[in-house]
């Protein structure tokens, strides 16, 4: 017996390409990098949200009982970081080559942003949980829907990452009406959690 590959798909990919903060950090660091630079944020986003798949896959009956009590706390934590990072897109000014080391663009806040983003976590349990773990359960199977996602995740940040790089002069320009609507999509995904 196998889940239905068209829902499964269609609910990976647009999880995936919609704005979030993964794909809003990546297009911001994109703008602000270019993609070459932006792409060891990128791989961090990846790995952190491969690790949060196979957690969700391993603790995923464990997740759904206590998922009522921790849902509250995990929407505010998620809550408050989205808005944070809101106002530092806001508040970001072009960055010179010397700043760059110590931005928001790094592979460790990559990986780490996927431990508080309300987002992946709540992906993370509804794919298992709708898709993966009624019908597979072996460690290779669940590594393997692992990989999978994380490589489609991959995909999505690495198109927002592109768009970014791509329209890097036209965003120079334009800067701050730019930064400004980076950071109200970061609020509105942060207030539709809280719905």
């Amino acid at each position: 017996m196998m889940f239905s590959l068209t829902a499964f798909l269609s609910y990976v990919f647009v999880s995936n390409f919609t704005p979030g903060p993964n794909n809003i950090m990546a297009m911001s660091n994109g703008s602000n990098f270019g993609y070459k630079k932006t792409f060891k944020f990128v791989l961090g986003v990846t790995t952190g949200f491969g690790i949060i798949i196979l957690l969700s896959s391993y603790l995923n009956l464990l997740l759904l009982n206590f998922i009522p009590k921790i849902k509250l706390f995990v929407d505010f934590v998620g809550f408050a970081y989205m808005i944070y990072l809101a106002v530092k897109i806001l508040k970001s000014k072009p960055q010179s080559e010397d700043t760059i080391s110590n931005s928001m663009n790094t592979f460790l806040i990559g990986m780490a942003m996927q431990f508080i983003n309300p987002k992946v976590i709540i992906y993370g349990i509804t794919v298992t949980s709708s898709f993966i773990i009624p019908y597979y359960k072996t460690n290779l199977s669940l590594f393997l829907f692992s990989i999978f996602l994380a490589f489609i995740g991959f995909i999505a940040n690495s198109c927002w990452a592109l768009f970014g790089a791509l329209f890097q002069k036209f965003l120079m320009q334009y800067r701050k009406p730019f930064n400004a609507f980076m950071a109200l999509l970061l609020i509105y995904s942060a207030v539709s959690i809280l719905n």
